[in-house]
């Protein structure tokens, strides 16, 4: 509610809605910038991803890999992409959570 009864400063909310909207542009730099681990069988696979999900580096360990059973290898590789990527989508509520429920509770903004 207003004090006094009167009207909402539509220029306070439209640079309230600009700067959440940086914050908001800001966060996602750092999250595709920061870098985040899965790893799966022990350690002996590591998917590294960036906290927007972008995968960027895979480290098998020698020991993983049995030409016999190529199926078990890409079951650790699956893995661990899907825990770097769980990894990273926690970073994300973290770092974007608050920021993009503020600018959903602003009118007219559809975020």
């Amino acid at each position: 509610m207003i004090p006094g009864g009167g009207q909402p400063n539509m220029q306070q909310i439209l640079q309230q809605a600009q700067k959440m909207q940086q914050d908001l542009a800001r966060a996602q730099q750092e999250l595709a910038a920061t870098e985040v681990e899965g790893q799966a069988g022990g350690g002996l696979v590591k998917a590294t991803v960036t906290g927007s999900g972008e995968l960027r580096g895979l480290v098998i360990d020698p020991k993983a890999v049995d030409p016999e059973d190529t199926e078990t290898l890409a079951d650790l590789v699956v893995a661990a992409v899907q825990a770097a990527n769980d990894n990273a989508q926690q970073l994300q509520q973290t770092k974007l959570g608050p920021l993009a429920q503020g600018l959903g509770g602003m009118p007219g903004l559809g975020f």
